[in-house]
Formats: structure tokens, sequence, C-alpha cells
């Protein structure tokens, strides 16, 4: 007897919250960990991951970038060096006080970002502008102790990347911040098919130490905003409080110049809210654990599809991510279905019919479109769909932003908004934090960026005042 069909998804426009949790539980990405806030990644959801880091790594060492890794736990006098950093994450900060039987003599807290500890360890090896730059990313897990949770968006503990450099001049390091925030957008919008607005944080929304950080972001499917990726120029900041100098040519001992940068499983999520549907998960092909399934439509000539099945499957093997269904226990129904909710971007139907007519027939979940594919170019009509699904999803996405991104010249046109449509806003800032945080205060926006390339004459959406920098705002993850 058939299993249960599968259960229904909740509606995003009824409630998009549960929309989200019902995909990322149905569709077995992860499930909740015994530890509040602590999410289990479950081997699909853990298989996007690892699609995303062995491409993101593959970029990181093009652009000159080496692998290492640093201890999780961080002493405390480590941490409380920079002291703006200390206040900035001090809120989220997990410590151990206690080692097996005794009272530790020094807190260790766990890491909830690596600035501090790779620090210490730059001011031993480096010694001269010869060792310059450092260009380090490490993969690992941070904590941070978040009230509010969300399984990948917001968790207590999550993985990510971080990068960590030291360089000559303040020139070279901001090359390097700007160029890493390239290589994120790219990946974001070339490789998930995100769209993204790369801009500067304002100084309220800044990475604690940091003297400017630059962020890429996204609009989700509920036209909320999600920082997709940071990178920061940090200065010197770190350098003179760990004391990293280095003997330059001209034979003066310096601090050194850093950057860090960061993406994290959180751009998961953003892959679900973005793509997704009231059928569930939408992968783009880059990503998706399965890039083709291939479901037999079995009844009469059964072992004639099933053999035609394996032998499409067989062909495409090696060239495509591709799974035979012929489970018997299930409808052809339940298995489109099954398939559909876990994003596969293509599924192959073969039965009677289709081996009568040399072709399979192909159905795309991004728009549920079906075509016939002649068997005599099979892997070359699947490469093509499949780029179809990927551009396509990218066209959505952009579209969706396009049509949510909207501008206000004044507080009563920022408030109509948020309390309407949401989405993107536009508007002019006069700069001043104190409009900044009325603004938050008032609409419940914050300001996500100030974008490249876009300054003009206008007037401050708050105060009135003249204003050059343009800025966009959304209610945010």
């Amino acid at each position: 007897m058939e299993k249960e069909f599968v259960k229904a998804i909740t509606p995003r426009s009824e409630d998009f919250s549960q929309w989200y949790v019902d995909v990322v539980l149905k569709a077995e990405l992860a499930d909740y960990a015994p530890v509040k806030g602590c999410i289990v990644f479950r081997p699909y959801g853990y298989t996007i991951w690892e699609y995303i880091q062995a491409e993101l790594d593959r970029r990181f060492k093009e652009t000159g970038h080496v692998n290492a890794y640093f201890p999780l736990f961080v002493p405390e006098s480590f941490f409380r060096r920079e002291a703006e950093h200390v206040a900035g994450f001090s809120p989220q900060v997990a410590w151990v006080t206690r080692g097996g039987d005794e009272d530790l003599a020094e807190r260790l807290a766990v890491r909830p970002t690596s600035e501090t500890v790779i620090g210490v360890m730059y001011a031993k090896w480096i010694q001269s502008y010869r060792d310059l730059p450092v260009l380090i990313n490490q993969w690992c897990n941070v904590v941070r102790w978040e009230k509010a949770t969300r399984p990948f968006i917001r968790t207590t503990e999550f993985l990510w990347q971080e990068g960590h450099t030291c360089h000559r001049t303040a020139a070279e390091a901001e090359e390097e911040a700007l160029r890493m925030l390239e290589v994120y957008r790219s990946f974001v919008e070339d490789y998930l098919s995100i769209p993204v607005i790369p801009g500067e944080k304002s100084a309220g929304e800044r990475f604690a130490g940091a003297e400017r950080t630059y962020t890429i972001e996204g609009l989700m499917g509920d036209r909320r905003a999600l920082q997709c990726a940071t990178s920061h120029f940090l200065g010197q900041n770190f350098a003179r409080s760990f004391d990293i100098k280095f003997l330059d040519v001209d034979g003066q001992l310096k601090y050194v110049w850093q950057t860090s940068w960061g993406i994290s499983t959180r751009i998961v999520g953003a892959l679900i809210m973005v793509h997704g549907d009231d059928r569930g998960l939408v992968l783009p092909p880059t990503v998706a654990p399965h890039q083709v399934v291939v479901v037999p439509i079995v009844g009469r000539d059964s072992e004639r599809v099933l053999a035609a099945s394996r032998e499409v499957t067989d062909r495409l093997r090696g060239r495509f991510r591709v799974k035979l269904d012929d489970r018997p226990e299930f409808s052809p129904g339940w298995k489109f279905n099954d398939w559909e909710m876990r994003g596969v971007p293509l599924r192959l139907e073969i039965g009677p019919r289709d081996l009568a007519a040399e072709q399979v027939t192909a159905a795309r979940r991004d728009t549920g479109e079906r075509t016939a594919l002649p068997l005599s170019r099979l892997e070359e009509g699947v490469a093509e769909l499949l780029d179809e699904v990927h551009r396509g999803l990218y066209r959505r996405a952009l579209e969706f932003r396009q049509a949510h991104t909207h501008e206000a010249g004044d507080l009563a046109s920022l408030r109509a908004i948020m309390e309407g449509p949401r989405g993107f806003i536009r508007a002019h800032w006069c700069e001043k934090p104190g409009c900044e945080e009325r603004i938050k205060e008032e609409t419940g926006a914050t300001i996500r960026c100030l974008p490249f390339g876009e300054q003009g004459e206008g007037r401050c959406v708050l105060c009135g005042e003249p204003a050059r920098q343009v800025v966009y705002l959304a209610r945010a993850y």
C-alpha cells in the first residue's frame, strides 16, 4: 500500500514563516536539534552547502587565497583587546568557564568570529613586508547566542567561511575588501540566481571594529531584505590592538592594514525564500543535489519502460547529477509531488507512449512547463533546459525585486510603503546617525546599504535637509 501522499505545505501568502519552516522540514534540508536555537543539517541540505562551499573555495583560491584553521576557543583577554569589537559582540558570546572538573583561570569565548585569535597569530607570523600580503580563509562553525532563531537564517551555531587578510597599504586592503565583495556578488547572482544590491553599510550597521563594511543585499519572497555576504575594511584597528607590525621597505616599523569577509549557511535560507513556491523548494541546477530525476510511468510494457529509464539514467550520469526513481511502492503522481517539493530542477518522464515516440517528457520545476525531448539529442536537450531553468530563476527573482522596489521622498511615504507593499525603498539620507535611528524607530526599516554609484541631489527622507546619499531601506532578517 502506498505511503501517505506528500503533505501540504502552508501557502506562502497565508503564512510565509510557516511556509519556510514547512519547506525546511519536509524537503529534509534540516531538523531541529535538542539544543535550543541549533539545527541538524540533513544530508539533502548539507549537500547544497557542499556545492556552495566547493564553488566559493574554488573562487577564493583563484584570487590567491589559501585555507587554514584556527581554534574554536578565544581567551577573554584576547577578545577584549579591541573595545568596539567586544562591545558589538558581547551580548551574543557564549563563554566556557569550566574544563573537566576544574574552573578555568580565564574564561574562553566560543568564537562568534575570529579576528582576535587570528590577530594574535598574525602578530607572530608577520615580521617584514616580504611576509605580505597574508591571504587566509577558514571554513568553520561559529556560535552567537541568538534570542530569536530560524533555521539557516539565524541559528545559535552556524557554518561559514571567514577570510582574514593583511596588507602593506590601506589602498591594497581596500582593493581586497572590494574584490572579495565582487567575488560574492558574482557567486550569488551568477551561481545561485539571486539578484543583489552591492553597497556600503551605514555607520550604524557596520561590523564592530571595522572602518568600512561592504554588503550585498537580497530581497526575499516576503519582501524582507537579507544580508547575503559582507566584506570589511578593518583598517589598522585590530593591528594596533594585537601589535601586528612589519618592517617596510623604507626601514620603518608599521602596522598592517587588514580585511575580513564572510558568507554563511544563511545563504541556503536565501535560496529557499527567493526561489521557493507553494509546492516547496526550487533549486538552481548549480546546487541541486539531483539536477534531473527520471520517473518511469509503468503500466503495460513495464519491463521495457524500466529498461529504457535505466538506459536514460546511464546516459546522463557523469554529465549531470541524475536520480532514477524506480520505487515500485509509490505512484508516479506521488513521486512528482515529492521531487517538486525537493526542488529538483528537471523531471524526465518515460512511459509507453514516450517509448513509441523515441522521446522523454521533460518537466521544468520553475515553470511547470512540459516538453517532448527526443532521445536522439537527450544530453544536449537536458543541458539546454537546465540552463533555461538557471537563467529563468534569476530573471524571475530580478523582476520580483524590481516590482517591489519603491521610492520614498518623506517619512509619510516611507511609512505608507512599510505598512503596505513593503520591499526595498530607495530614498535620500542626510547621513546623520540621529535620522537613521529615527527611521528605524518610526517605521521598523533599517538602512540596508548605500548603493555604489547612486548619489544625487535630494532631501533626507526623515528631516528634509539637502542630501546626496541614496540608500536602500527595508525590514530585514
